[in-house]
């Protein structure tokens, strides 16, 4: 069995590239209006959660995503392998695994959209930084 090697710059950039996409996808300039609808949140609600914990919480998630996302793509990666292979864990794996979940849930394809693609894109461009930056 072959050892995997980490870029630990890069899966550090990767993952702070995840948390700020998520930051702009959620925002006011995009998302936060339609999202706070489906998922049934008021802006008080949001102002008055626990934000240190969800952002730290969120940020460690962020990490073992980039984490993961390297030892799949592996040390050998270009630009090209890494955004197919982002845009293929993303979309088949996660998007995937949201959309199974959410028809159970009985939840919106609105909230899909938004939350899957928040996620297709993140893993994407992470690949892609991953697959370029050795």
């Amino acid at each position: 069995m072959e050892s995997v090697s980490f870029n630990f710059a890069a899966v550090a950039a990767a993952a702070a590239l995840c948390f700020a996409i998520g930051g702009l996808w959620y925002s006011p300039l995009m998302f936060a209006k339609p999202w706070m609808k489906e998922v049934g949140l008021t802006e008080e609600q949001t102002r008055s959660a626990p934000m240190a914990r969800i952002f730290g919480l969120s940020a460690i998630a962020s990490l073992v995503m980039a984490f993961n996302l390297a030892a799949f793509i592996g040390p050998k990666a270009s630009l090209g392998f890494g955004l197919f292979a982002g845009a293929a864990a993303g979309l088949g794996w996660v998007a995937m695994s949201l959309g199974v979940i959410y028809l159970f849930e009985q939840r919106s394809l609105k909230l899909w959209l938004i939350n899957s693609g928040y996620q297709v894109v993140s893993y994407t461009l992470m690949g892609g930084l991953l697959g370029v930056w050795k």
